[in-house]
């Protein structure tokens, strides 16, 4: 075991395989979270994975609603090390300062490109080819710090946020394995980010949820993925809206984007820019997640066809 003192910050799922890899080979002092939060329609008091990992293991958590100034309780730590993974709040340079050994982040892009809240969902959105795990040590920026390493896996046709979520995840917590002893040991070679590269990827807001079927058939394609398992692309059929889960790419169309164009047994095609778009899997609104034939048993097929979808 390391004999690095270590305060990791992160909040989501995401971050959890990066705090148990500290948890087993570091000193995880503290574990700084962001404050439970109300969810669903019940609005129930839920604490973030994070600190539920952190509890689970006896380890004391701290839940600043601004760390940039409530950070005392770090200082009193004096950590050797902080780690952030999908934290959700940018560092201030007082608490940068705070540990001799720096303050690395686990970013889920191939830096410079994609820095900020929504790696995953805007590499996808993009038609992106690759991305993958950023080492880094932090700075006042956003996403903007030295790097330590880069760990790179490919975006398959079959991929979707939620597969990349996953993947990233694992990768994030092997990839800082391999770098904490070349922190410790002072042996990092940093590399500083070309700025001219630079792309940023914001959160995902409720209107880019809406499909746009002016647009070329692969880039529904991706969006479709980006947004899978959540928050799920969306379009607007006979005034309802309807959640669109998996789909596929189909023939070069001439009809107006947008239009209902063929029914088949287990699908919906919409004409596109360029093509057809095929939905199999949807999600009603009130209504739990189908098949696309199920859906299609439940009215009548013929009505569709010619529909124009908002």
């Amino acid at each position: 075991m390391s004999k690095l003192n270590v305060i990791f910050m992160g909040t989501p799922l995401f971050a959890c395989p990066v705090l148990e890899a500290l948890i087993n080979t570091t000193n995880v002092l503290l574990v700084v979270t962001q404050p439970d939060k109300k969810v669903g329609r019940k609005k129930e008091i839920t604490s973030s994975p994070i600190k539920n990992l952190a509890i689970k293991n006896n380890i004391e958590v701290f839940e600043p609603l601004k760390i940039k100034t409530d950070y005392e309780k770090i200082k009193e730590y004096k950590p050797d090390l902080i780690v952030t993974c999908a934290y959700g709040q940018i560092l201030s340079k007082e608490v940068l300062d705070i540990p001799p050994y720096g303050c690395i982040n686990v970013h889920a892009s191939l830096l410079p490109k994609y820095r900020g809240g929504a790696p995953i969902e805007r590499a996808i959105l993009n038609g992106e080819e690759k991305t993958g795990i950023t080492i880094m040590y932090m700075d006042v920026g956003m996403d903007t710090g030295d790097i330590i390493d880069k760990n790179e896996i490919p975006i398959m046709d079959t991929d979707t946020s939620e597969t990349i979520h996953n993947k990233l995840s694992i990768l994030g917590a092997e990839a800082l394995l391999q770098v904490l002893p070349k922190i410790e040991n002072k042996t990092v070679t940093r590399i500083k980010q070309d700025n001219s590269l630079a792309s940023y990827a914001p959160i995902i807001k409720r209107e880019d949820e809406h499909l746009d079927f002016n647009n070329f058939a692969k880039d529904i394609f991706n969006h479709v993925r980006a947004l899978n398992s959540w928050p799920l692309a969306n379009l607007i059929l006979n005034d309802m809206e309807i959640k669109v889960i998996e789909g596929y790419i189909g023939e070069e169309t001439s009809e107006k984007p947008g239009t209902i164009t063929k029914i088949t047994k287990d699908s919906i095609g919409i004409a596109c820019k360029d093509k057809v778009y095929y939905i199999t899997k949807i999600k009603p609104s009130g209504k739990k997640v189908m098949l696309a034939k199920d859906y299609l048993n439940g009215i009548k097929k013929d009505s569709l066809l010619g529909t124009v979808v908002k």
